[in-house]
């Protein structure tokens, strides 16, 4: 049954608007100014590289959990220390340093962040779900496979519901795993202008989509 208080109007996200348009100004302002950004682009990725593997993976296991963008590691990490490690072994690094990454994500939630979390879930009007036996499962499953909060979030979430840490790996770790593969595969062969690999990411990515939506269909409950 619809409320029948009226919906509280959404403000305009004036903040985020005002750093969108400097944003596009300065990038319109470097385009015409003729910077060279595919200069630039190698540069950073030697930079990356000459950090070395340790340095990078280290920043996989703890940065995520902060706030920085998965993404922008995966897409990165196979065109950088794929000639140095193989393809296979920057997907084996990867899973590894992203599996501390959610021990890391659940320590802080469950643990040394809850307080300053709970009030800031509280003010925001935020909900911690409440998990017992019979759904720790599927509310794991659910809070993963929607797509919406980003993925530390997603940890923190499950971390201050206090999901059984060994459930809360499993899930995290096999829902993430095909998205970090296509990621990889597609940076790879995006970065160093090999299509054929990166259509293969793609591809990757497309089939995790599809099979997260039938996963959601046949094990996460709909909630109207």
């Amino acid at each position: 049954m619809p409320s029948e208080e009226p919906r509280a109007k959404r403000k305009l996200p004036l903040v985020k608007l005002g750093l969108l348009a400097v944003v596009a100004g300065a990038v319109a302002f470097a385009v015409l100014r003729g910077v060279d950004y595919k200069a630039l682009g190698e540069q950073g990725l030697r930079t990356v590289r000459s950090a070395g593997p340790w340095a990078f993976f280290a920043c996989i296991a703890v940065l995520p959990a902060f706030g920085a963008p998965l993404s922008a590691f995966t897409i990165t990490a196979g065109e950088v220390f794929g000639p140095l490690l193989t393809l296979g072994g920057v997907v084996a690094a990867t899973m590894a340093a992203i599996g501390l990454n959610l021990a890391l994500s659940y320590w802080l939630a469950r643990y040394a962040l809850r307080p300053i979390l709970s009030r800031l879930a509280e003010r925001y009007g935020y909900t911690i779900p409440k998990l017992t036996k019979a759904n720790s499962l599927s509310i794991a499953l659910a809070i993963r496979l929607t797509p919406g909060p980003p993925f530390f979030m997603q940890s923190y979430l499950l971390g201050m519901a206090e999901c059984p840490f060994r459930l809360y790996m499993i899930v995290s770790w096999l829902c993430i795993l095909p998205w970090a593969i296509g990621f990889i595969v597609l940076g790879k062969g995006a970065l160093n202008g090999n299509f054929k690999t990166a259509i293969y990411g793609v591809g990757v990515i497309v089939a995790a989509a599809v099979i997260v939506q039938l996963i959601r269909k046949r094990y996460v409950p709909r909630v109207d």
